[in-house]
């Protein structure tokens, strides 16, 4: 059973962010020190992709484990209260973010899903995104700040 009021979990539920959270600004500092450069929250694209690489066409997610029902992780608990509204809202969640990447795959772009716990070890998460993403450098005519003598 729920602790609070209708009213004082609304207002609780209404302060949580859907863009600029803490994971999504962890990935994009980790980029940013990295060399690469994006654009953030592309509305064109389907699911307003966290970040957006143009000249490689590819993109990143970066989910919330509790919103998104990230399988096998312990903070994508079933809250006790409501539990049929939540199971619903999880399974919608599910499939608008599948269906977004299965069309963004039909239009060539690479795809990407950065997990909210991924964002905790740090050297994994920097190897995962280097793999993804290639050189930094890329399309660099000059090499960039990290080319020069």
């Amino acid at each position: 059973m729920d602790t609070l009021t209708v009213e004082e979990r609304s207002e609780r539920m209404s302060r949580i962010r859907s863009k600029n959270t803490k994971p999504e600004r962890v990935v994009r500092s980790l980029l940013h020190q990295l060399g690469y450069r994006y654009r953030i929250h592309r509305r064109e694209l389907p699911g307003s992709p966290d970040l957006v690489f143009p000249r490689r066409r590819k993109v990143v997610f970066v989910h919330g484990c509790f919103w998104h029902a990230h399988d096998g992780c312990k903070v994508a608990n079933m809250p006790k209260s409501r539990s049929a509204f939540w199971a619903d809202k999880f399974e919608r969640n599910k499939k608008r973010d599948s269906e977004n990447i299965r069309r963004l795959r039909e239009d060539g772009w690479g795809v990407l899903t950065v997990w909210e716990c991924d964002t905790k070890r740090m050297a994994l998460l920097e190897s995962r995104l280097c793999k993804y993403l290639g050189s930094a450098r890329m399309g660099s005519a000059s090499g960039g700040k990290h080319g020069r003598k």
